[in-house]
């Protein structure tokens, strides 16, 4: 029986796929020719400082947030960020570190906004569902730095810096080394200044008071070398601390 080859047009029956490959196809899609590294490189590090820049502004506009919600809450955030930043460098922490912890300080008590003025501005003791409310300001924090491209290891300081190094703190009861260091230091910052702080309701705290009380509570509620570290700032900048702070510095001389 004699074979019969099927002849498409254009194609050789001697060489039928060598041919069919070099035909040029009805259609073509166009080939998007790949950027030169240098400009593909170029251009990353511009999103990535174009978003460095977004969290940036987002970060001061919710420090603005906190002052209008209370004055002496965004200016303690200053502060807090200033001798955050002092204590990492003491304690040796990498550059790549500095950053969330500058933001953790700055924003620790974003979640505060979820909280009422009666209870944030409660001259007596809180009871205790009032307690329970207030102790879920780190929560709240983390809950909307952590949709923030870029904040979720801020989010987490936040989330922990009511921690206790002894793990009796919250919300997650962690302790020692299991405490993220930045929320550590901002913990120890942060009780600091509000016990020298003075407040409509009450004075501050004279230095030695509030000395005194983070050294009771090192290796408890505190890191002690957080606390050590801080203390040493302290002294050396006792003047400008609390007249930052509101306290006459004539009552701690």
């Amino acid at each position: 029986m004699a074979t019969h080859i099927l002849e498409l047009p254009g194609v050789s029956t001697m060489r039928p796929l060598r041919d069919a490959l070099s035909r040029t196809p009805a259609f073509s899609i166009p080939v998007r020719q790949p950027l030169p590294l240098s400009t593909a490189s170029l251009q990353v590090k511009e999103m990535e400082a174009e978003l460095s820049s977004l969290r940036m502004s987002l970060v001061c506009s919710f420090n603005q947030l906190l002052d209008l919600r209370d004055l002496n809450t965004g200016v303690h955030s200053t502060r807090l960020a200033e001798w955050a930043l002092h204590v990492a460098g003491e304690l040796g922490l990498p550059e790549s570190e500095l950053g969330d912890i500058e933001i953790a300080a700055l924003l620790h008590d974003i979640g505060k906004i979820g909280i009422p003025d009666s209870i944030l501005n409660k001259p007596a003791s809180l009871t205790g569902d009032e307690y329970d409310l207030m102790k879920k300001h780190p929560e709240y924090g983390w809950a909307v730095l952590r949709q923030i491209p870029g904040m979720d290891r801020a989010s987490l300081l936040v989330l922990h810096h009511h921690e206790s190094f002894d793990g009796k703190g919250y919300p997650g009861g962690l302790q020692s080394e299991e405490i993220p260091i930045g929320s550590r230091i901002v913990s120890v910052i942060d009780a600091f200044d509000a016990m020298v702080s003075s407040r409509p309701y009450r004075s501050g705290l004279p230095f030695e008071e509030a000395e005194r009380r983070l050294l009771e509570a090192s290796g408890t509620q505190f890191d002690p070398g957080v606390v050590t570290s801080f203390l040493s700032l302290a002294r050396m900048e006792m003047t400008a601390v609390f007249a930052a702070a509101g306290t006459n510095v004539a009552t701690i001389l």
